[in-house]
């Protein structure tokens, strides 16, 4: 999968923006992705299940960075001190809740 045209942090609405190209924008609320995380800290790598309570939905989670690695992934820095998850390209996408990506009546955004 392509690296997208541009990823942006959008501290005041607390999502972060990725912008596809060809006229696709996925919105991830910071909770979300939070919740999300694919990292041994967040799930188990043996069983496939979360650990710990789920989602740090809190009102003060923001992201302190965002970092390239390598061309297939970003490393989120989050204010909680949580910095372990890659984010690929591709775990990105499949989480992406648009009409474009999410099945027919999973989605929750629209384009």
């Amino acid at each position: 999968m392509d690296a997208p045209q541009a990823v942006r942090a959008r501290q005041q609405e607390r999502y972060l923006e990725i912008d596809w190209g060809e006229g696709h924008v996925s919105v991830y609320p910071y909770g979300y992705l939070r919740e999300h995380c694919e990292c041994a800290v967040c799930r188990d790598e043996w069983t496939g299940e979360r650990r710990g309570s789920g989602a740090v939905t809190g009102q003060d989670l923001t992201i302190t960075s965002v970092e390239l690695v390598g061309n297939y992934a970003i490393r989120i820095r989050w204010s909680d001190g949580h910095d372990t998850g890659l984010y690929t390209w591709e775990h990105l996408r499949s989480l992406c809740r648009c009409t474009r990506c999410a099945p027919i009546g999973k989605s929750d955004e629209t384009e």
